[in-house]
This record gives structure tokens, C-alpha cells and sequence, in this order.
């Protein structure tokens, strides 16, 4: 049985019993449950809860879980001639998922942007032998190790069509953006998950080191996750859940949010 994390959503490796532990929820950025350590399997998530599935702008679709489950992010599916990407995963994978995704194009390609939203991706991974791109530096938190997961090392990797994963790290080692060249009508796109996350005032994005524990990231880290993304043109951010978007000018508003924290924290 492949137990899955009632808190974080993250599906582990084939045991008999659920895991003693959930080392993604026991880490500083994370948390257990209030009411404890839960599993589930996703047999059970398929009776109670489905996937809610739909255009964000063209070439690019949301898929959520419905009512919210663990986190509560959404994935995205990048539409390319090259083939299509999954951006971040979701728990939930059914036969009505599978045949949508399967006429929007299937899937050539899984990237994620940390271990928050890894979720069930090692079945996403072998329901459409899809490889799954992390950086190595995220090693340690792949709680289901397969053949289907690809460690990328440096600091950018390209996935063809105008599709870039750059490493921002930040809220993990290892953590990493999408840039989508081609997305709003060509002025680029990057798809951050909360790597860079977008915050209720959306001109703004914030960046933390543990969002549900409230711990800040330094100045230096901030600066960095800026440098990476400034070479490459956006002029929109899609964030981790479905109303998290910068509709225009995401760029500057990465610059003025950098800005911004810095000064809030001091050096």
C-alpha cells in the first residue's frame, strides 16, 4: 500500500503499515496535524473527492482537488508542441482526470517546484511514463522513490518549446520556477508554486523559508531568487493556488517585492 500524508499530501513508498512518521510535515517548514499524524490511500480519496478541471488562459489548465485536500494546491498543464508539462502535482489521480488530461494532449513531462507538492507524482509519472525533473539538491524529500524521477543539477534546465526549470532555492534547496516563454500571448509566463508565492494584495510576491510557521528568509536568499528569474521575460505568475496570480507587469512586481521584504527585515 502506497500511504499517503493526510497533512501534506504526499504519497510514500509501498509498505504494510502507514509509516511511523511524515519527515516532510516533522520538518521545520511543515507541521504534523492537529489532530496527529493521518494517513490515507488513494483508493479512499477517490470516493470522497474529485478533480475540478479548467482553462487558466490558453494552452495552460488548472487541476485542483475538490473539497480542498492536504495543502490544497492546484497543478497546471502546460500545453507545447514539444509535449505537455505538469506543473506540480495533486494527490488525487482518477479515471476521470486521466481521460481529460489524456484529451488535452496526456503528459511528456512532470516538474515540480518543491516537497511540499509532490503529492502523488510517482503516479501521475506511470499512469502517462511520464519522467519527473527534480533538483538533486531536493533529493532527500522524495518520500516514494522511483525510476521516473530525474535529479537535474545547475541552475537551469531546459524542457523544450520555450519551457525552462530554474533553480531559485529559497524555500528548499532545491527549489525551482517554470518559465513559459510562450504563455500570455507570448510576454512569458513563469509558474512559481510558492517558491515565489503570490500574496492577497496581487502586485506583490513574498517569499519564506516556512509559510505556515512564519519563519522569514534572509536578504541574501531573497536576492538570489530574484537574480534567477531576472533574465528571462514574464509579464504574468501563476502561484500555487487557482486566485494567486499577477495578471501583468509580474516582473517589476518581483522587483518591488524583493525590495520591499528587504527593507521590512533589514540586512
Amino acid at each position: 500500500m502506497h500511504y499517503i500524508c493526510v497533512t501534506c499530501g504526499t504519497q510514500f513508498a509501498a509498505s504494510d503499515e502507514p509509516p511511523a512518521h511524515c519527515p516532510v510535515c516533522e520538518d521545520e517548514r511543515q507541521y504534523v496535524g492537529w489532530q496527529g499524524q493521518q494517513w490515507t490511500t488513494l483508493e479512499r480519496l477517490q470516493q470522497d473527492f474529485h478533480n475540478v478541471i479548467k482553462p487558466v488562459e490558453p494552452d495552460l489548465t488548472g487541476i485542483g482537488t475538490h473539497p480542498s485536500f492536504a495543502i490544497g494546491q492546484r497543478a497546471l498543464l502546460v500545453q507545447s508542441p514539444s509535449g505537455n508539462v505538469l506543473w506540480d502535482c495533486v494527490s488525487l489521480l482518477d479515471e476521470p482526470t486521466v481521460a481529460a488530461v489524456r484529451a488535452l494532449g496526456g503528459i511528456a513531462a512532470i516538474a515540480i517546484s518543491h516537497a511540499h507538492y509532490y503529492a502523488a507524482m510517482v503516479e501521475w509519472a506511470h499512469t502517462f511514463e511520464a519522467p519527473i525533473y527534480i533538483h538533486t539538491d531536493d533529493r532527500q524529500w522524495v518520500m516514494r522513490p522511483d525510476h521516473a524521477v530525474q535529479f537535474w543539477e545547475g541552475e537551469t534546465m531546459s524542457l523544450g518549446a520555450g519551457l525552462s526549470l530554474i533553480r531559485c532555492g529559497g524555500h528548499f534547496a532545491g527549489g525551482q520556477v517554470l518559465h513559459w516563454a510562450a504563455g500570455a500571448a507570448g510576454k512569458g509566463v513563469l509558474l512559481t508554486g510558492d517558491i515565489l508565492t503570490v500574496v492577497s494584495d496581487r502586485r506583490y510576491v513574498s517569499f519564506m523559508y516556512s509559510y505556515p510557521n512564519l519563519i522569514p528568509l534572509p536578504a541574501v536568499a531573497v536576492r538570489r531568487i530574484a537574480a534567477a528569474v531576472e533574465p528571462y521575460p514574464f509579464d504574468r505568475i501563476y502561484g500555487a493556488w487557482w486566485d494567486r496570480i499577477i495578471a501583468s507587469d509580474a516582473k517589476a512586481a518581483v522587483i518591488r517585492s524583493a525590495d520591499r521584504y528587504i527593507a521590512a527585515i533589514g540586512e
